[in-house]
């Protein structure tokens, strides 16, 4: 990833791919990421970017009122957490045979990670419970969507994706951020079918969402629920 500067905006540039149009994403975290076609010089994507201004500086603005919805969560009892779109409480326990499990309608956490580890350690607790749960669950509606989307996923991973919530790679290996396990199913489901459809059209050309199109019908409900609340879907 390249990181250009044209005027006042900076972007990351990423290596050219099989498209006709060149594709500017604002990121979850602001940043601006451009995918340009095959064979555009830095120059030529500059001049884009440049065309682009007023879109940019719109949408970066959007994002910003958005992610005015961001929470910062406090590590105590009472506190509310996301999974499956659903908020549970926190309770802190002691002499618990795990770090975290959700019993009886919360999340129950063990206390001494909190008083020897601090906030550290109880981040770490709900990343690896989303991470273990994710897996399962995603790859289970990764095989379901797989078979109508007409393709064969070589793997399926859950990490850290950073600002993203997924990808594809041109080996077909998709990777899902663990915070998509605090999403609604329905808005899951959408994220698997966006980078299974990716096996077909590694871009967002026309091509690419007439294939996301055929199986969620609804996806741009969907897309605009992720664009509104992602910010929120944080711990």
């Amino acid at each position: 990833m390249n990181a250009r500067r044209v005027r006042d905006i900076d972007y990351h540039l990423l290596q050219g791919t099989n498209r006709s149009t060149t594709d500017i994403v604002i990121e979850r975290n602001g940043s601006i990421v451009v995918h340009p076609p095959m064979g555009y010089t830095p120059e030529q994507v500059d001049a884009v970017v440049e065309s682009k201004r007023m879109w940019i500086y719109r949408n970066l603005a959007e994002w910003r009122d958005l992610n005015t919805t961001a929470v910062v969560r406090e590590w105590v009892n009472g506190e509310t957490f996301l999974y499956l779109g659903r908020a549970y409480r926190l309770s802190l326990v002691s002499e618990q045979d795990c770090d975290l499990k959700l019993k009886e309608g919360r999340f129950c956490l063990n206390r001494n990670l909190i008083d020897n580890g601090g906030v550290d350690a109880g981040h770490k607790a709900f990343e690896a419970y989303y991470s273990n749960k994710g897996l399962d669950r995603i790859s289970e509606r990764v095989k379901y969507f797989a078979a109508k989307v007409g393709v064969q996923p070589r793997s399926v991973k859950i990490k850290d994706m950073g600002y993203r919530w997924a990808s594809c790679s041109k080996n077909k290996d998709l990777t899902f951020h663990w915070k998509c396990m605090m999403a609604p199913l329905k808005i899951i489901d959408y994220i698997i079918v966006h980078e299974l459809c990716h096996i077909h059209h590694l871009n967002h050309s026309d091509a690419f969402w007439n294939e996301v199109d055929k199986i969620l019908p609804d996806y741009l409900g969907r897309k605009e629920w992720l664009r509104k609340n992602g910010a929120s879907l944080d711990l």
